[in-house]
């Protein structure tokens, strides 16, 4: 497959060139932090930022949103299918 684009650098604001799918957990962190969190199942989801503040967001299926949690909790989350992109 031909990629276009093969000698530009990714940033924050690049489309995603990867992605993993995230189960949500209370105690453990992300092996990688996204750049966007997006779901297939719209719902709340409660993240943790690296300086440790705990908020809940509302995601919306199929619409990806820009936030670089550290960790994203079961507890409180009840979106499902979420993924993590970067």
């Amino acid at each position: 497959m031909a990629d276009p684009y093969p000698g530009m650098s990714v940033r924050a604001t690049s489309p995603a060139v990867d992605w993993s799918e995230i189960t949500p957990s209370d105690s453990a962190n992300l092996a990688t932090v996204p750049r966007a969190l997006d779901c297939a199942v719209s719902g709340d989801v409660v993240i943790v930022s690296a300086s440790g503040n705990e908020i809940t967001i509302t995601l919306t299926a199929g619409a990806p949103y820009p936030v670089r949690p550290v960790r994203v909790k079961a507890t409180g989350t009840t979106a499902t299918g979420i993924i993590g992109m970067w």
